[in-house]
C-alpha cells in the first residue's frame, strides 16, 4: 500500500504544478464566451433596442403633451379642477402603458406573463386591503358624478364644512373654525349628503315685549341685515313672527350667509341688532313669572 502512495506522488506534483495554467485558460475561455455572448446580442438586437428606446421616448413626450391637452380642455370646458387633473393623468398613464407594451414587443418580449403575474398580485391585494379600495372607488365615483365640488359646503354624517379638496382616497372639508377634517370617500358614497354649495344657513331669535309692534320691529330688523351685507347670493333672507313665547314675542330671520363669515355675521348681526332696538326703545324683555297666594281662612 505504501509503494502504492509512493508511485503516485509525482503525477499528484505534475497536476498541482499544472493547475494554476489550467485555471487561467478556463477563466479566459469563460470571458471569450460571455464577450462572444454580448457581442452577438448587440449584433442581432442593436437595432431592436434603439427602436425600441426611440419608441418608448417619443411616446412618452406625446403622452405629455397629449396630457397637457386635455387639462387645457377640461380647464376650457370649466371642469371640476380634481376632475381635469384626473382625467388628465388618466390619459397619460394609459398611453405610457400602451407605448411600454409596444416596446417590448419590439424586442421580441411576451407581455402576457407580467400581465397574469399583475393579475395575481391585484387579487391578493384586493383581498388585503378591501377598505382602502372601497375609498378609491368611492373616491372615483366622487370625482365622475360630482354630487360636489370643490369649495362647496357640505354635511355629511353630522358634519360641515367647505371643500377643499377631492382625492381618491378621501376628502378634506374644512369646518366654520377653520379645522381642517379627512373624510375617507366610502363614508360619503352612499350616505346622506348636504350640499348648499357656498353659503351656510343662519338662524337668528329677538324676543319683543308684548307692548311693541312686532311689525315695526321687522322692518327695521329688515333695513339692519340689508345694511350688514352679509347675505349670500342664493337666497334673501326671511324675516317674520316665529312664536308668541310666555314673556315675549319671538322675531326670527332665516338667511343664507357665507359659510368662511358665519360666525362673523352672526356676531355682526346680532350687535346690529341690539343697537337697533336699544336706538328705537324697544324693549327686549326677559322671562319672568308672576305668583299669586291664596290664603284660606
Amino acid at each position: 500500500m505504501f509503494e502504492k502512495v509512493a508511485s503516485e506522488t509525482p503525477a499528484v506534483e505534475k497536476t498541482l504544478s499544472l493547475a494554476p495554467a489550467d485555471l487561467l485558460r478556463q477563466e479566459l475561455d469563460q470571458v471569450s464566451y460571455v464577450y462572444n455572448i454580448i457581442v452577438d446580442f448587440f449584433a442581432n438586437y442593436t437595432f431592436q433596442l434603439i427602436g425600441a428606446f426611440i419608441i418608448f421616448a417619443l411616446g412618452y413626450i406625446v403622452a405629455g403633451k397629449i396630457s397637457n391637452v386635455v387639462l387645457k380642455l377640461c380647464t376650457k370646458h370649466k371642469l371640476d379642477v380634481t376632475l381635469s387633473q384626473f382625467l388628465a393623468s388618466t390619459t397619460r398613464m394609459l398611453i405610457v402603458i400602451m407605448i411600454t407594451v409596444i416596446s417590448l414587443s419590439k424586442l421580441g418580449i411576451s407581455v402576457t406573463p407580467f400581465i397574469a403575474a399583475i393579475g395575481a398580485i391585484s387579487l391578493g391585494a384586493g383581498l388585503a386591503l378591501q377598505g382602502l379600495l372601497a375609498n378609491y372607488a368611492a373616491g372615483f365615483n366622487i370625482i365622475i358624478i360630482r354630487p360636489f365640488v370643490v369649495g362647496d359646503t357640505i354635511t355629511v354624517r353630522g358634519v360641515t364644512g367647505i371643500v377643499k379638496e377631492v382625492l381618491l382616497a378621501y376628502t378634506i372639508i374644512h369646518d366654520q373654525d377653520g379645522v381642517a377634517i379627512t373624510i375617507p370617500n366610502k363614508h360619503i358614497v352612499g350616505e346622506i349628503l348636504h350640499n348648499s354649495k357656498h353659503d351656510s344657513l343662519l338662524e337668528l331669535t329677538v324676543g319683543i315685549a308684548y307692548k311693541e309692534d312686532p311689525l315695526q320691529v321687522i322692518t327695521i330688523l329688515e333695513k339692519i341685515i340689508d345694511e350688514l351685507n352679509i347675505v349670500g347670493e342664493s337666497r334673501e333672507p326671511q324675516i317674520g313672527i316665529n312664536e308668541f313665547a310666555d314673556s315675549s314675542i319671538n322675531i326670527s330671520i332665516r338667511l343664507w350667509t357665507p359659510t368662511a363669515n358665519y360666525y362673523d355675521a352672526k356676531f355682526k348681526a346680532y350687535k346690529a341688532i341690539y343697537l337697533a332696538l336699544k336706538e328705537n326703545n324697544i324693549e327686549i324683555p326677559f322671562p319672568q313669572r308672576d305668583v299669586h297666594l291664596i290664603s284660606q281662612t
